[in-house]
């Protein structure tokens, strides 16, 4: 379907990748990964034709329909909804379009009607007189309402125009799909049908994502950028990450063996190169020594953050208690008498749709919004951290460089100990002087991360803990959750997240209700 020949890219002198020669078939899907800057959406434009490479080429026959993930929320917002997912078929689309302005001519002539018999063929080849329903299943599928579809653009909130987007792109069964980060701001519903339609689905997908339960589920093969190459591997995320952690471990322990024959080959040599009668002996090992090599290991674009907690005090009997807890937002009732009891060890996931009823419960929870009615209770020896779904606040008036700032939340302010701790969370040499406002989405959660750290607290509150990080931080967040030994309160859409973190699950539904089970996640949507 693709074949990819001799691409490479450079930006500004600097080579992103080279030597690239692959090819993407039909009926399999593809998950790039990488590092953040390692190059996948970057890569993703260049076979879609938006970006031309510096060197190579991507062959493509003609007559292949390839739809594209749109980033661009504002681009359709002057269409109705169902014209916005047709345009995912832009023949189709324009078919239409002629087809309505020839059938509005006052003067309809006998060329009019030859033209128009001729559309309505092509018209019904295509399908398009499923068009609608078509559209329809492919939205209701994403968990929007049937009832949007003759709606502008512009009448939907963000969320819902990422789904419409993402309808876009999988409408009218195009030969070749290119999706970049299509879970992003999808609900767990959404993202299992999803799941399931690309599994289903017969022609090629090539797909950027952080989302490990999505790329294991759906991948028949993984597209590696790292080394300032790309490679091609067959199988899912997680086939690739534990032949490339074996893979690592197995040079690792040659170079080991050879790097300690060697040091035995130059000790003997020097010992006996000047005694005749081991001279013979000291030749052939000098010839064998020429032979060893430690193989170099190429400068991997991949870092793992190291995030770890620790309690400076154990959590005693009593953590939380939370009673017939209420609250109304912009007339809206998003907690309608929630209660719970938090056991010590809980580690509790927040699931479902209703994510701005998880963010006002952990803001009542933390003191920064009170409810209107109802009350909860924190254990004598609880003490808290808290990773808000927006950190804005911590960074956007803060003239801090790095040390600076995270000197606020630590006695120990000695710069070695702040720059050895930020090192461990990825920032290393003048990366620590870096003014706090200009960091990215990912660095602030990591320094947000880092000052939850240094608390040493034995609870934990974090609010889509998982947002702005690549796959390696996100892993790295992820284990450090598993061994903590406190309670942890999370709200998260990363399936493998959950499952793994979570042995206790709570929804709250659009009305407020709440539903708590103590079960993995995958006894709870298998329920």
């Amino acid at each position: 379907m693709i074949t990819v020949t001799n691409v490479s890219l450079n930006f500004s002198g600097q080579t992103l990748f080279k030597d690239v020669d692959l090819k993407f078939t039909q009926g399999n899907c593809y998950g790039i990964i990488g590092a953040n800057g390692a190059g996948k959406s970057t890569f993703l434009r260049i076979l879609s034709g938006d970006l031309e490479p510096t060197t190579g080429n991507v062959s493509i026959k003609p007559d292949i329909r390839m739809s594209v993930l749109r980033q661009d929320h504002f681009a359709f917002d002057e269409f109705t909804v169902l014209d916005t997912v047709i345009q995912g078929n832009q023949r189709l689309y324009q078919i239409m379009q002629e087809k309505d302005a020839i059938y509005m001519k006052e003067d309809f002539s006998d060329e009019d009607g030859i033209k128009a018999a001729e559309l309505e063929a092509e018209f019904a080849e295509m399908n398009g007189w499923e068009a609608e329903s078509d559209v329809s299943r492919l939205i209701q599928g994403l968990g929007l309402s049937a009832d949007i579809l003759y709606s502008p653009m512009t009448s939907l909130t963000a969320k819902e125009k990422v789904k419409v987007l993402l309808a876009q792109a999988l409408f009218g069964n195009p030969e070749i799909v290119l999706l970049d980060e299509p879970t992003n701001h999808l609900d767990v519903k959404a993202i299992d049908w999803l799941e399931d339609f690309l599994m289903e689905y017969e022609g090629t997908v090539i797909v950027v994502s952080h989302d490990r339960h999505f790329l294991n589920t759906v991948c028949t093969n993984i597209v590696d950028v790292d080394y300032g190459k790309i490679k091609m591997y067959v199988g899912n995320y997680e086939f690739w990450y534990a032949s490339s952690q074996l893979f690592q471990k197995m040079v690792r322990d040659q170079n080991k063996k050879n790097e300690e024959k060697i040091k035995e080959l130059q000790a003997f040599i020097q010992r006996f190169s000047a005694n005749k009668s081991k001279s013979k002996q000291a030749t052939s090992r000098r010839k064998l020594l020429d032979k060893l090599s430690v193989e170099e290991m190429p400068a991997s674009s991949r870092r793992y953050p190291f995030v770890g907690f620790t309690m400076d005090r154990e959590a005693g009997k009593e953590i939380l208690t939370v009673e017939n807890l209420s609250k109304t937002i912009d007339g809206v009732k998003v907690l309608d008498g929630i209660s719970f009891r938090v056991n010590k060890g809980d580690k509790i996931a927040f699931v479902g749709e209703n994510e701005i009823a998880n963010t006002t419960l952990f803001k009542i929870l933390m003191g920064e919004m009170e409810p209107d009615e109802g009350s909860y209770k924190w254990g004598v020896t609880i003490t808290t951290s808290y990773l808000p779904l927006d950190n804005s606040a911590y960074f956007n008036e803060s003239q801090y460089n790095l040390v600076e700032w995270l000197g606020q939340y630590t006695k120990e302010t000695t710069e070695t100990f702040m720059r050895g701790f930020l090192g461990r969370m990825l920032f290393s040499g003048d990366d620590v002087y870096k003014n706090v406002q200009v960091l990215s989405g990912g660095e602030k959660v990591r320094c947000m991360l880092s000052r939850m750290m240094l608390y040493g607290s034995n609870v934990l509150i974090m609010d889509q803990p998982t947002n702005h990080l690549d796959l390696e931080s996100i892993t790295a967040v992820n284990e450090g959750l598993i061994a903590f030994k406190g309670n942890v309160l999370f709200a998260s859409h990363d399936h493998e997240f959950i499952q793994t973190v979570a042995n206790r699950i709570m929804e709250i539904s659009g009305e407020g209700k709440l539903t708590d089970k103590l079960c993995t996640y995958d006894e709870y949507i298998g329920a």
